[in-house]
């Protein structure tokens, strides 16, 4: 970064440094095919370099494998990405070293909402701060859509988030 900065003119200029801060945060991208999923918010993509990568899909969460759902989320998530290209929009690894990202489809179909619009997982409140207003907007309507409409794991009277099944765990 620092020679792509001297290359511009701006050597050690803290005020470009700040301005360029929130960009060098925020503008990780990543594309291959789907290879695994792990369960209804974690996917494994191989890039062209022939690595893989374990992606922890940004702002939901979903049922654990061996919770209600849990199997039905998984199962929706490959149905939407198995063997398919996306692209992972990412700014940040979790605790795991998985990149936490917005997958998108070749077509544009952002996964993380779909997966909430199917009733396959929760909007992660917790980390509602990674995301842009307008996700934390739509994602936190398109889970009250599919609770309304009891779609996927909103048939059962009260599920039990994956967070609290965690610490129960």
């Amino acid at each position: 970064v620092m020679n792509r900065l001297s290359g511009w003119g701006w050597r050690s200029s803290g005020i470009a440094w700040l301005a360029l801060l929130p960009q060098l945060l925020w503008a990780a991208v990543l594309t291959g095919q789907v290879v695994g999923i792990s369960d209804g918010d974690t996917l494994k993509v191989l890039d062209a370099n022939h690595q893989v990568h374990t992606i922890r899909l940004m702002g939901i969460d979903a049922p654990e494998k061996a919770q209600p759902f849990g199997q039905r989320a998984k199962q929706s998530l490959s149905a939407l990405v198995f063997q398919q290209q996306v692209q992972v929009e990412w700014h940040k690894q979790d605790r795991y070293g998985r990149i936490v990202g917005q997958v998108r489809t070749r077509a544009g179909v952002d996964v993380c909402l779909e997966q909430l619009q199917r009733g396959m997982a929760w909007h992660y409140k917790q980390y509602i701060q990674e995301q842009s207003p307008p996700d934390r907007i739509t994602y936190a309507q398109a889970e009250d859509a599919a609770r309304a409409q009891r779609l996927g794991l909103w048939q059962e009277s009260s599920p039990t988030p994956p967070w609290l099944w965690r610490q129960r765990h």
